[in-house]
């Protein structure tokens, strides 16, 4: 694909707009939300038990703390300044085999997480990480959904409010064209050729026999790539059951998405074969917004109907006592947030 056909395609296609161009022209909305509750940072009271709310800057590993152990990862928390060896022998101690997952304490869009095959891959990790990170079993599960839940102060059963299916950058092999001909033909990989290249390097000029897959980024990110599937119509009570266990087993949480790892649908609405890898607080997006069949003016629909549910759970958590954030405090959140992500970013 050409580039000026590269550059048209993200043109007519909004899910690949900067954030800005997004979210910019909801601000008005935003700003009624916030004279309802008298602050411009109402959702610090959003989930009272993450910093933040969740919103930015707020630890993962305090997050996974309030999980029932059982649905999350085995997980070590690793130092930016630890020695590699005693790192590795405290990974290895817990019972986490290579290869392992290593991502940043405090992430954001799946940058900065990597797949780890060995100790030179892993003490070049820990080199070039700007920040303390995490390390986590790998998830045999090959399939991913990003599931929103919401539950007002004082109701006994919260709900779930989008689902998406993540589908894992991938190409189909034909048996003559050569990854990065593969890669090419298709604009949602080709995007992604330039952190491709630095992955893979040679690798992508082997020529992939037919009818294979392989899965260029295995992380469920739509800035790496992946495809997002509205697919919250197939939402049933047995799912939204499972859920609402997992989430009013964690105090001060009320409004967010989760990230599963399943085996399939059906063994999760059973409540087998999954593992919660991540919880995204008020930060979080309703993901299924980014599916290729939806507009723009749906995307825009389902963000302002999300935060109105944010907006209520902070008034409500507010009037229980929990805080706001200040409006300078709210200023250096976004600053400490925007360097943060820029050093990520490099990793």
């Amino acid at each position: 694909m050409s580039s000026l056909k590269l550059k048209w395609h993200k043109l007519t296609h909004w899910e690949y707009w900067p954030l800005w161009a997004i979210y910019y022209p909801l601000f008005p909305v935003w700003l009624y939300y916030s004279i309802k509750a008298r602050s411009f940072f109402f959702f610090n009271a959003a989930n009272p038990s993450m910093k933040n709310g969740g919103m930015a800057m707020e630890s993962k590993m305090e997050i996974y703390k309030m999980i029932p152990q059982q649905f999350i990862p085995k997980t070590v928390f690793i130092t930016q300044n630890e020695k590699a060896d005693h790192a590795l022998e405290r990974i290895l101690d817990s019972d986490i085999g290579f290869p392992f997952i290593a991502k940043p304490d405090i992430g954001m869009k799946a940058f900065g997480v990597d797949k780890i095959h060995n100790k030179d891959e892993f003490r070049r990790y820990l080199r070039r990480t700007p920040s303390h990170f995490l390390v986590q079993e790998l998830i045999p599960f090959t399939k991913e959904l990003g599931i929103f839940y919401v539950r007002k102060p004082g109701e006994e059963k919260g709900r779930v409010t989008g689902i998406v299916s993540k589908e894992f950058l991938s190409v189909i092999g034909d048996g003559k064209s050569t990854l990065v001909e593969l890669i090419k033909k298709n604009p949602r990989s080709h995007l992604q050729l330039k952190a491709l290249e630095q992955k893979f390097g040679e690798q992508l000029n082997n020529v992939l026999p037919e009818d294979e897959e392989f899965i260029l980024v295995p992380y469920g990110s739509h800035t790496r790539g992946a495809k997002f599937v509205d697919i919250t119509h197939r939402l049933n009570a047995d799912l939204e059951e499972i859920i609402d266990g997992i989430c009013s087993q964690m105090k001060g949480f009320h409004y967010g998405r989760l990230d599963v790892l399943h085996n399939s649908f059906e063994e999760l609405c059973e409540g087998k074969n999954f593992s919660v890898i991540e919880i995204n607080g008020a930060g979080g997006e309703a993901t299924h917004i980014y599916d290729p069949k939806h507009s723009l003016f749906f995307a825009w629909r389902e963000i302002t109907k999300h935060w109105g549910f944010m907006n209520e759970v902070s008034i409500l958590n507010h009037k229980m006592g929990h805080s706001y954030l200040s409006f300078k405090g709210g200023r250096a959140m976004l600053r400490e947030h925007h360097a943060l992500e820029a050093q990520i970013r490099m990793i």
